[in-house]
């Protein structure tokens, strides 16, 4: 494939020199080795690629969230497809003072807050490639306010609780609330701004209708969020949330009627909810489908839950997934959040193969063109890898990075000898260099420029 041709579809949307400047970064980013830093991708890009090409192109900002589109419905867009929409976050580590949004910021992989800069993602999830691609990529940059509300918080966890708890019952002339009407946290205003803009650019393309968030967003919230643009969320509660039953009792003759009938207790739950059981050798697996409210959400939830019980110790663990679509099954809910973790495989790519972790960038306008440039290669590489995938369904990152390096090594190659070599001869002699380093055999049949 060829990566010139793969980048004309940007051509409406950016200048002709910021197409060839795209191409031959792309081009360095798949045959180059070590950290994914400018310096290092003009060291690889050849002719064209020159340290001030690539200066330049960091350094002019680009419409990210158009070319991820254009490219997304160009190269991967299938219309009979069913796509979800995810949302999550990542955390790319980062020293100094001088970077631009650099913040302390929770990371699941070191299990604490760590210096860096975070991004938010949103990414349209293929229900038939179970394949994630990322369509909208933004900074996370939190106000003052946002860090002085963060740092209160912690310091009211490390109160005593006789001081956190306070008196029992509702504060002394409190009024009643509507759970419907819901303030959106700073967080949750910059995710409806990226939903919002992304709806617009996608409008009558790609029919949306659910919306995945991980248990963070497992809250009113985030949900009532998520109605404001027609979709239905779906997400995590805690573990030990406190559902009820809805109540179906008769009415006791004063007073508004009753809405919760008895707390769900976990550990025995009534069989007409069960949905379905399996074994895999000692762990068992249950699945409960039931409509159940929670207090702090105005509309009844479709929840699923999930327990695990090791038939050999009695240990059990339970997950509880739900839905504001009442309407859907619980296996197409289960299945539909799993395929959430597909973005994880995004992240993990971006910074593994494409510089999310490796860029040093500082300016604003640097640093969001490093973090785009690295999740578009996501979708870059998941095109090229379309041909050496029909071949062999494991054809890795790691395998078409070494394909295009071993072309690299016997281009710079030929050019040094006085007369290039016959046609099949040349080809023979790429396929050849191609399987150095190659995790997987299979010969490659397509060509780079």
């Amino acid at each position: 494939m060829d990566i010139v041709a793969l980048c004309d579809c940007l051509h409406p949307h950016v200048t002709a020199t910021t197409r060839r400047q795209c191409s031959r970064i792309v081009w360095a980013m798949l045959v180059m080795t070590g950290r994914v830093t400018m310096l290092g991708l003009s060291r690889w890009a050849g002719k064209g690629g020159s340290y001030r090409t690539v200066q330049r192109f960091f350094s002019q900002a680009l419409p990210w969230a158009i070319l991820f589109w254009v490219f997304f419905r160009q190269h991967v867009y299938r219309p009979n497809d069913v796509y979800l929409l995810v949302g999550d976050e990542v955390v790319a580590t980062k020293a100094g003072t001088h970077t631009y949004g650099l913040d302390r910021f929770f990371a699941s992989l070191y299990g604490k807050p760590v210096s860096g800069l975070a991004f938010f993602a949103l990414s349209l999830v293929s229900t038939e490639q179970r394949r994630s691609f990322p369509v909208r990529v933004e900074q996370v940059v939190r106000s003052d306010a946002e860090k002085a509300a963060s740092k209160a918080k912690a310091a009211r966890r490390k109160q005593t609780p006789s001081l956190t708890k306070g008196r029992p019952g509702r504060p002394k002339g409190s009024k009643n609330k509507a759970k419907a009407d819901v303030p959106l946290t700073p967080e949750l205003l910059r995710i409806t701004g990226m939903l919002g803009a992304l709806r617009q650019v996608i409008a009558g393309v790609v029919p949306l209708t659910y919306l995945m968030l991980d248990g963070h967003f497992g809250n009113h919230n985030a949900l009532h969020m998520a109605r404001q643009h027609n979709l239905h969320l779906i997400s995590k509660l805690r573990y030990d949330a406190a559902l009820y039953f809805p109540y179906v009792g008769p009415y006791a003759g004063r007073g508004p009627r009753r809405k919760y009938g008895r707390k769900v207790a976990y550990t025995n739950l009534p069989k007409k909810y069960l949905k379905e059981t399996t074994v895999e050798g000692d762990i068992e697996t249950r699945l409960y489908q039931a409509q159940l409210l929670h207090k702090e959400f105005p509309q009844p939830l479709n929840v699923v839950l999930i327990v695990k019980t090791n038939l050999r110790t009695q240990a059990q663990a339970r997950v509880l997934l739900f839905s504001s679509d009442l309407t859907l099954a619980y296996a197409p809910l289960v299945d539909y959040y799993g395929l959430r973790f597909q973005i994880e495989f995004n992240f993990r790519d971006a910074k593994q193969y494409w510089g999310l972790e490796d860029f040093m960038n500082i300016t604003p306008t640097g640093v969001t063109n490093a973090a785009n440039l690295s999740l578009f290669m996501v979708n870059v590489a998941y095109c090229l890898q379309a041909d050496g995938r029909q071949r062999d369904p494991a054809y890795s990152v790691l395998d078409l990075k070494a394909d295009c390096r071993a072309y690299k090594y016997v281009d710079e190659t030929i050019k040094m000898l006085p007369e290039k070599p016959e046609p099949v001869l040349l080809e023979q002699i790429r396929n050849k260099v191609a399987c150095l380093g190659r995790i997987h055999a299979s010969q490659p049949s397509f060509s780079f420029s």
